[in-house]
């Protein structure tokens, strides 16, 4: 990790956390460092689920466009795939993923929310794709995330209008999975990863994956995915826990050890 991005872990939750004043620019330094924290977090036994939160003001108003104003396409063709990969590594964290946001998160810092499994938005956050302002448009996912998410015509209508999204209307929207009071944004967050702190880690990982990949194809080869996954999961150790004691004791007291 780097200067602004830290990976914070207490209790089986990694926080990934961006800290850059005043806005949580998405710098291209910023972007490795998240790669970097996405990777740490895949790789830690200790983390069993994620926070993406930047902070009580801000989480990330978007790229740092006075870094981008300058760059010529052979910059922005070099540097684009950098910034794929690094956001890409947050999607594919093998583990439960929440977006905490607090105030703004637009352009690139709400492509960085889509990278999570659900997303909790203070009561006066605000969302969007803004990018078409600018004279360009999404780069870092923002048309197929936000597309596979809320629907081609919804997301259009963002995409193209640029417009800024209120946490009431991005809630309607599908944007995003809860609104609560902007004190109690990063305490949800955590208390919802925290949940998955002694669950099954290999079921989890199974389903989040199958889910994922089953979305980029056809209905047959998802359901043959998900078969395939489903009895990969009787050679784990979990398997066997969660079905003894449910045998044993009903549903829902299992002791998983995460093997």
């Amino acid at each position: 990790m780097g200067e602004h991005v830290r990976l914070e872990v207490a209790d089986g939750v990694g926080t990934i956390r961006l800290d850059r004043p005043k806005m949580n620019a998405l710098s291209a330094a910023m972007q490795d460092d998240i790669k970097a924290a996405a990777q740490e977090a895949t790789e830690r036994d200790d983390v069993r689920a994620v926070v993406l939160w930047g902070g009580e003001r801000v989480f990330a108003a978007g790229v740092d466009i006075k870094e981008m104003a300058d760059m010529s396409y052979v910059d922005m063709a070099r540097r684009s795939g950098v910034m794929h990969g690094a956001f890409t590594t947050v999607a594919r964290i093998p583990k439960p993923v929440v977006a905490a946001i607090n105030g703004y998160a637009l352009g690139g810092g709400f492509e960085l929310t889509l990278c999570a499994d659900v997303r909790f938005a203070a009561e006066d956050a605000v969302v969007g794709q803004p990018e078409v302002l600018l004279g360009v448009m999404p780069g870092a996912g923002g048309t197929q995330r936000l597309t596979r998410l809320i629907g081609p015509s919804k997301a259009k209508d963002l995409i193209f209008t640029g417009r800024f999204v209120k946490a009431d209307e991005a809630l309607a929207l599908g944007m995003v999975d809860r609104v609560v009071p902007a004190d109690q944004v990063y305490a949800e967050a955590v208390a919802w990863a925290g949940q998955f702190a002694n669950a099954a880690a290999f079921a989890l990982r199974a389903a989040k994956e199958t889910i994922d990949r089953g979305l980029e194809t056809d209905l047959e080869t998802g359901l043959e995915m998900e078969r395939q996954q489903f009895a990969a999961l009787f050679a784990t150790e979990d398997r066997d826990i969660g079905m003894r004691s449910f045998v044993e004791n009903g549903p829902g007291k299992a002791r998983f050890v995460g093997r």
